[in-house]
């Protein structure tokens, strides 16, 4: 564009021109700044910078946000491969590489639902090695760029932190038959710490503590029979079947981007093999040597049965083996037992096991080798058709013979433990000084007779510490000339041996003369019906149980001299007739007693008494013309 100078003409002033700087004069300063008019290529020029700024602007916008862009795709990328890493690591590369758990620390059994289900909170250490989970362990043979790789997955699992796990139901089956059902576990919803390279050793793992219900199966002998099997192997092997399990990235209840990590597999079957360690006290494992019974490991150490309000108490003291490491914790509530006698068999019926006692044992620490339970419990009402079992439980007893006896727990309604219950050593002496007051012995008819009255004492065993009343007593008695020779009881009997139908006779069964008969014996005397009796208490500072003395009446009993023994007989009555001082005569047997049990529930038709049978006894009496003096006698 050309400009013509002569066309340019002076505008007119009109007051609102903009103001003109003033004309230079002499003073006017050669080098002050005057502004140079704006012209048009200066606006030219100003407009082309502006486009050039927006154009870098731009370019760096694109460029930073194509940067930004490839980052997040590189990471989203990293993140799918991660993850698809992780979604298709199978549970046995995760159990046996990655997840390390140490415990169980302690468990505590927090209560059981009623159908054999066990709720309990197990205390323990876990972590997640993710790192070796994925891939992303460091290693020495690593390069650069799978060094950079597997750094940027590491942060991505430190910026997790954790994961939540989430399991259906977890049924436990022997791996060599899965229909053999062990157990059936529902874990809570657990934490799990992730790691990436952790160090050697357990200081790395977080303490957790996760309620799980435990419904054992309810066919007993397949779990005793795995443990046996398990234990000559020396190892528990067993698959754990899984319906579904959800994997989610953040803590329990977390919401946020960490969610977006979520998982889930479907029909988990999953091996799992434990090695059973040595435990002392116990055949070593995997040595084919078989477990011993239970009833081995547990030891009645003491017990003590009191009358009281009505019942009878228990208190007991028991030790069982503890099989468990040192650093494992258990804390169980009081846990209930019923004490059952064990079933009867004879020719033609099988009893069944007879509830006796309820009980239930105190919290307990673990302690080793053995732990030591303090029990306390009642003892139950006896049914009237089970007398003659119980008699031959405690007959037993007293002739220190163990007897067969099954626990029972409510909170396992199918397990059942046979247990014996040991008989004190040396045999208990229940019945001492016995002796016939005023004895005498005369024809009646064709036949001799003997009278007086029985004078006894009921000496219960240790820790018996009950109220009795003697009511009735049976005595089965052979009579000697002199002293009874040796110092070993007579042959006795069980007590109370029921019928087939489970009741008792009505009398006491007959112990069958001894053959040869002993030396010097001339006379058996057994009364045709029971002898009423009496007892009161007696204080006493020997260590036993209660003691009380017994007297009953025999009038005109028949005493039948022994075949072949008449010349000892007759030998015997001449001393008594020609002697000043009479003539001693030696007693042995056995008696039964009926007795009322203070404080138990018993009824076998005759208001309440139990009769127990069998019980040995040896002592002397001095005969003389016309009645008999007491002298010292032992059993």
């Amino acid at each position: 564009m050309t400009l013509d100078t002569a066309q340019i003409t002076t505008p007119v002033d009109k007051g609102k021109a903009r103001a003109r700087p003033p004309e230079p004069s002499e003073i006017t300063p050669l080098l002050s700044p005057s502004p140079r008019p704006a012209t048009p290529r200066d606006d030219l020029e100003s407009s082309s910078h502006t486009r050039r700024v927006c154009s870098r602007l731009l370019t760096i916008f694109l460029v930073s946000f194509s940067i930004c862009l490839l980052a997040f795709l590189l990471l989203l990328l990293i993140a799918w491969t991660y993850r698809s890493r992780a979604s298709t690591v199978s549970p046995e590369e995760i159990l046996q590489k990655a997840l390390v758990a140490k415990g169980p620390d302690r468990v505590d059994v927090l209560n059981t639902t009623g159908d054999g289900g066990i709720w309990v909170r197990v205390y323990g250490r876990v972590g997640l090695d993710a790192g070796k989970a994925v891939g992303v362990d460091r290693r020495a043979e690593d390069g650069w760029l799978e060094g950079m790789w597997k750094s940027i997955g590491r942060w991505g699992i430190r910026r997790l932190d954790r994961v939540s796990v989430n399991l259906t139901t977890i049924e436990v089956s022997q791996e060599s038959n899965s229909s053999n059902v062990l157990a059936t576990i529902m874990p809570a919803p657990m934490e799990i710490p992730l790691s990436t390279n952790p160090p050697s050793g357990a200081g790395w793992l977080t303490s957790v503590a996760v309620p799980v219900l435990i419904r054992p199966t309810k066919d007993m002998s397949t779990i005793l029979r795995f443990i046996r099997d398990s234990w000559k192997d020396g190892t528990i092997s067993v698959r754990a079947s899984i319906e579904q399990a959800l994997v989610e990235g953040g803590g329990l209840g977390e919401s946020g981007w960490r969610r977006g990590l979520k998982i889930v597999q479907s029909n988990l079957r999953v091996p799992v093999h434990i090695r059973i360690p040595t435990l002392p006290g116990l055949p070593t494992p995997g040595k084919d040597e078989t477990l011993p019974e239970l009833s081995q490991l547990v030891t009645l150490k003491s017990f003590r049965i009191t009358s009281q309000s009505n019942q009878l108490l228990i208190d007991a003291i028991a030790t069982v083996f503890n099989p468990v490491p040192p650093e494992f914790n258990f804390v169980p509530p009081p846990l209930p037992f019923t004490v059952s006698l064990a079933p009867i068999r004879n020719d033609t019926d099988t009893l069944p096991s007879i509830p006796v006692a309820s009980v239930y044992t105190q919290p307990f620490t673990l302690t080793h080798p053995n732990i030591t339970l303090s029990i306390n419990g009642t003892v139950l009402p006896i049914a009237k058709n089970v007398s003659g079992a119980l008699s031959a439980f405690l007959g037993n007893y007293v002739s220190a013979i163990d007897s067969d006896i099954v626990l029972s727990s409510p909170m396992f309604p199918n397990l059942t433990i046979d247990a014996t219950f040991p008989a004190p050593h040396p045999k208990p002496q229940i019945l001492r000084n016995v002796t016939i007051k005023d004895m005498k012995i005369k024809p009646t008819g064709s036949t001799m007779t003997a009278s007086g009255t029985v004078l006894a004492q009921v000496v219960l065993p240790k820790g018996i510490e009950v109220g009795l009343d003697v009511v009735r007593v049976f005595p089965d008695v052979l009579v000697y000339d002199g002293e009874v020779p040796g110092p070993d009881d007579p042959p006795t009997t069980a007590w109370g041996t029921p019928e087939p139908n489970g009741h008792e006779a009505d009398d006491p069964p007959a112990v069958p003369l001894p053959d040869p008969l002993p030396e010097r014996a001339f006379a058996h005397i057994r009364p045709e019906d029971w002898l009423p009796s009496e007892s009161e208490p007696v204080e006493t500072d020997e260590d036993v149980g209660s003691v009380f003395s017994v007297s009953a009446k025999i009038v005109d009993v028949p005493l039948e001299v022994l075949p072949g023994r008449e010349r000892e007989f007759s030998n015997f009555v001449s001393k008594v007739v020609f002697s000043s001082h009479g003539a001693l005569a030696g007693v042995q047997g056995t008696a039964a007693v009926a007795v009322r049990v203070h404080g138990l529930p018993f009824e076998n038709g005759r208001d309440g008494e139990m009769e127990l049978t069998g019980l040995p006894f040896q002592g002397s009496v001095l005969i003389g013309k016309r009645s008999m003096l007491n002298v010292d006698n032992a059993m």
